[in-house]
């Protein structure tokens, strides 16, 4: 397909570059809430630091690991047609 190199590329999506040519100014939140300003090599809005899990009580622990992983879906019971009179469907086939 055809790509168009043209200002309208960088409009739509992100920058494709490797490197960027000078610092852009960034706000660096902290786990605590903490904000900083900061010159950073990419062009971000926000950048936000990992928070640490050993840290944290065990009970909060537990529930952001209940958020970030959650449980399995249960298989559905199938359905059986042990409990149908066929009788009263009688009328609806053809013959």
């Amino acid at each position: 397909s055809c790509v168009r190199s043209n200002s309208n590329r960088a409009a739509i999506s992100h920058l494709h570059r490797q490197l960027y040519g000078r610092l852009y100014p960034v706000l660096l939140v902290n786990t605590d809430g903490s904000t900083v300003r900061l010159r950073y090599s990419e062009p971000k809005r926000i950048l936000m630091m990992p928070l640490d899990s050993s840290t944290l009580p065990e009970a909060e622990r537990k529930a952001r690991l209940r958020r970030h992983f959650p449980s399995k879906p249960k298989p559905k019971q199938e359905e059986t047609f042990d409990g149908i009179d066929l009788d009263t469907y009688k009328k609806f086939w053809k013959k």
